[in-house]
């Protein structure tokens, strides 16, 4: 879900800068760019995942 979030804020700050469209001094492209990467590295972190890789190995163990 990150990811796609990611992909939507990489598209906004893609199509803002081939339309030369501002919103305003708060919401720049570099914001946009920034909150991308976050997300990205938040998905590639495994944020959001809803369940962890080592909890399934270890109740498969016992």
């Amino acid at each position: 879900m990150l990811a796609i979030a990611a992909a939507v804020a990489f598209g906004l700050a893609l199509l803002f800068d081939l339309a030369n469209i501002s919103l305003g001094e708060a919401i720049t492209l570099n914001t946009l760019v920034t909150l991308g990467l976050l997300l990205l590295a938040l998905h590639l972190a495994g944020v959001g995942t809803g369940t962890r890789s080592w909890s399934w190995r270890r109740r498969a163990r016992r």
